[in-house]
């Protein structure tokens, strides 16, 4: 009876120890946020590439590309400047713990086991700000679905700091019915290549 004791115990110190932790980093990641319109600007561009995408009309479809394409600057231009405000974030609390699951304290008695989001920020703005330049000469439904795979990974890495890679997965199946490998396969292979690089998955 006194080991159960014990064992719930531990699993409650544990439980207390990772809630802190990912209540900090959702904080953190938040308040960051906050002063962009990163997110809705997201909603608006996915929901766009979906009309647009639906459109018979080709002369409209043509206005609806148009329009999004200043949405895609915008939001390149202030991931830029999200990514360059987390640059400033001291190196402890940017590390990401690349086990499967959260565990209290990994990032930093594990550190080799983790990867840095300063940087992880860095390869989605850089990716994001290739797609719509448009380096890979894509055509108005392949750039819109790179995008997208772009902004749902970035999103995907968001989550995983603040929770875990398992729970950044699932929620990314459960909202956008892709897989982290579909997700990491459809993105420019600048990006792949990069961020396959700094989290070694």
């Amino acid at each position: 009876m006194e080991i159960l004791t014990l064992v719930a115990l531990i699993a409650a110190g544990f439980y207390i120890l990772k809630s802190r932790e990912q209540r900090q980093r959702i904080v953190l990641l938040g308040s960051h946020l906050g002063r962009y319109q990163i997110e809705r600007l997201m909603e608006s561009l996915t929901s766009g590439y979906l009309r647009c995408l639906g459109e018979n009309d080709a002369e409209r479809r043509q206005q609806i590309w148009h329009l999004l394409d200043a949405t895609e600057e915008k939001i390149a231009g202030q991931l830029e400047g999200f990514a360059a405000e987390i640059a400033r974030v001291p190196e402890p609390i940017a590390r990401v713990s690349k086990l499967p699951i959260a565990l209290p304290l990994a990032t930093q008695l594990l550190p080799g086991a983790t990867f840095d989001l300063r940087q992880a920020l860095l390869i989605h703005a850089r990716g994001v700000a290739g797609v719509v330049r448009n380096d890979a000469e894509r055509t108005p439904k392949s750039k819109a679905f790179t995008m997208s795979a772009e902004l749902f990974l970035l999103q995907h890495t968001c989550h995983w700091y603040c929770k875990s890679k398992t729970v950044a997965s699932a929620r990314m199946l459960a909202r956008h019915q892709t897989s982290y490998d579909q997700l990491l396969n459809a993105v420019s292979p600048e990006t792949r290549s990069a961020y396959r690089a700094l989290t070694g998955l």
